[in-house]
């Protein structure tokens, strides 16, 4: 976790997690209902198509409203090519249909949309250009989705490389990053077929991870979706919703604690830098094991 007292710019990373990405609209609800001021928002995945909704001024009741229709053949467009069983057409269509032929810099939130490069293992951050292409490399979920070819690039998802994409909010200026894991508890869902036992491997393989990357956020929201499908919510769309609100509403006393002690950080560096005395050793620890002990 770093300090930085002057900073109060918050950052919002959206991961991934398929269908159960409906949750992240109800994250994003409780933090409007707080008053909590987004000033720059990244996604990876099924976080990157919400989080360029949220970014370019799509209500929370035009995001239900979308969800409820997002069964699987609305996502999906079958194909016979030999590098995956459907192409992005679909979802492209539907970024298309709802926000236009838009770039990813004409944002009313400054946005990072985050995908991975096949070929090199790379992390790829859009910042420009066309959203469509960027969020449909973001989403395509690899042996499933035929990859994206942009810029000379074969992209995938980017939760192969940053599921919950926390590092492009540090290089876009945040100073407070809210960080949404929709597989934070990793626990999954008991397979019934193939397709369910792929979905839980790959989870798992990238939330090994996550859970190194996401320390680095200063404050994660964690849920337990394992009961949720992985394909289609569009049944269930309140239900996941309210996992994501009430997540994020037991974690709002944390965030506004956090913003208060970076100030008192701050009042203790100027005292440290204008007072010609040291702080005992033991007295610094002790305050210090404190403020972590009530940020986890």
């Amino acid at each position: 976790m770093s300090w930085n007292p002057l900073n109060t710019k918050i950052g919002l990373a959206l991961g991934g997690g398929a269908a159960k990405g409906i949750a992240h609209i109800g994250v994003i609800k409780c933090l409007e209902e707080d008053n909590i001021e987004i000033s720059y928002v990244s996604g990876t995945s099924i976080g990157s198509l919400v989080a360029a909704f949220y970014a370019f001024d799509k209500t929370i009741e035009d995001m239900i409203s979308i969800s409820e229709t997002l069964s699987i053949s609305r996502v999906t467009s079958f194909t016979l090519r030999k590098r995956g069983f459907f192409t992005t057409e679909s979802i492209r269509d539907l970024v298309i249909k709802e926000l236009g032929h838009v770039n990813i810099e004409d944002a009313k939130i400054p946005l990072a949309i985050l995908a991975a490069d096949i070929t090199t293992g790379e992390e790829i951050i859009f910042r420009h250009g066309s959203l469509a292409d960027a969020v449909c490399a973001s989403i395509a979920v690899p042996g499933v989705y035929v990859p994206v070819e942009l810029q000379g690039r074969l992209l995938v998802d980017g939760g192969i490389v940053e599921n919950v994409p926390i590092s492009p909010l540090k290089k876009m200026g945040a100073g407070t990053i809210i960080a949404v894991d929709l597989n934070g508890i990793n626990r999954y869902r008991y397979p019934k077929d193939i397709m369910d036992v792929m979905g839980n491997a790959f989870d798992i393989a990238i939330d090994l991870r996550t859970r190194d990357q996401i320390k680095s956020a200063d404050l994660a929201i964690s849920m337990d979706l394992s009961r949720f499908s992985r394909v289609d919510n569009s049944k269930r769309v309140q239900e996941l919703m309210n996992v994501g609100y009430f997540a994020t509403k037991n974690k709002i006393p944390k965030l506004f604690l956090y913003q208060k002690t970076k100030i008192f950080q701050l009042i203790k560096k100027i005292i440290i830098q204008t007072i010609p005395l040291k702080i005992p050793i033991f007295i610094s620890k002790y305050f210090k094991n404190k403020i972590k002990a009530v940020l986890q």
